[in-house]
């Protein structure tokens, strides 16, 4: 498989690996077409479990093999890595507060960033593609990584665990878009099309990100750390508050462990095939 894909440019591994990214989030959010609701317990479980996954990706896939490019590049490494992932924190944290969207769960009136009198249904859209951007740079600035030919432990086959492993927490984060959205009255293929449309984002920005770095080299680095500091900002400040909003010990506990397993399956997913 890895030599299959190795046959291609960076770019276009970038937007093989978002495309699949994107279609395991169309594929969560056929869910719509079996169901009518998603148990709390069950949503905050898979909410735990991309948290995990991301916070997992963010050091084995991105900020190790930044540090080590930095290195090899003689850039003072703690410092770019501090820059680049404070960077993009700050990133995320500008977007969220410019770009209209609401979280599941909450009124119309409790929307983020800019006042709209745009519809409920687009907003909560908006809250799922929000946090895609990182994912999808992430997957795209490893594919550049690769390509830089570095003893970084930055190869083909880690870009392609990451791809997986972000997929993989794609998958529930479709159906927790298009299952709400059915709950609220819309049709099944209505909220089918609003939960897949929240991925599209990320071939975007995978191959935006995968052409950055491979045009200016010394960025890669920072690139690593930024789209790292992005997805923890995303973990942060949503999933985390979201899987654990509901009270009672039984209900946030399946968040934690869903947490858990998340990480671990990114863990060996990087470790296994990088």
């Amino acid at each position: 498989m890895m030599d299959w894909v190795g046959q291609w440019t960076p770019v276009q591994q970038a937007l093989l690996g978002t495309l699949f990214t994107w279609a395991l989030t169309a594929l969560g959010a056929a869910m719509v077409f079996f169901f009518k609701s998603i148990n709390k317990t069950v949503l905050n479980g898979m909410l735990g479990f991309a948290a995990g996954v991301m916070i997992a990706a963010s050091f084995w896939s991105l900020l190790a093999p930044g540090i080590a490019m930095a290195e090899e590049l003689d850039q003072t490494a703690w410092l770019t890595a501090a820059v680049g992932f404070v960077a993009g924190g700050a990133f995320l944290f500008l977007v969220d507060k410019l770009l209209p969207h609401l979280h599941m769960g909450l009124a119309r009136n409790q929307a983020e960033g800019i006042k709209t009198h745009w519809q409920r249904s687009v907003l909560l859209v908006l809250a799922i593609t929000l946090h895609n951007i990182p994912e999808g740079l992430a997957v795209g600035v490893a594919f550049g990584a690769a390509a830089a030919g570095s003893a970084s432990g930055a190869t083909v086959a880690s870009a392609v665990a990451l791809a997986i492993g972000i997929g993989l927490q794609n998958f529930p984060e479709g159906a927790a878009v298009s299952v709400p959205l059915r709950r609220e009255g819309f049709t099944r293929r209505k909220a089918f099309l609003f939960g897949q449309a929240s991925g599209i984002v990320e071939p975007v920005a995978g191959v935006l990100g995968a052409f950055a770095v491979l045009t200016v080299r010394p960025i890669l680095p920072y690139a690593l750390a930024f789209a790292a500091g992005a997805m923890i900002y995303v973990v942060v400040e949503e999933l985390i508050p979201e899987a654990q909003r509901e009270e009672g010990g039984s209900k946030t506990d399946v968040a934690t462990i869903g947490a858990m397993l998340g990480f671990t399956v990114m863990m060996v997913l990087d470790v296994a095939l990088g």
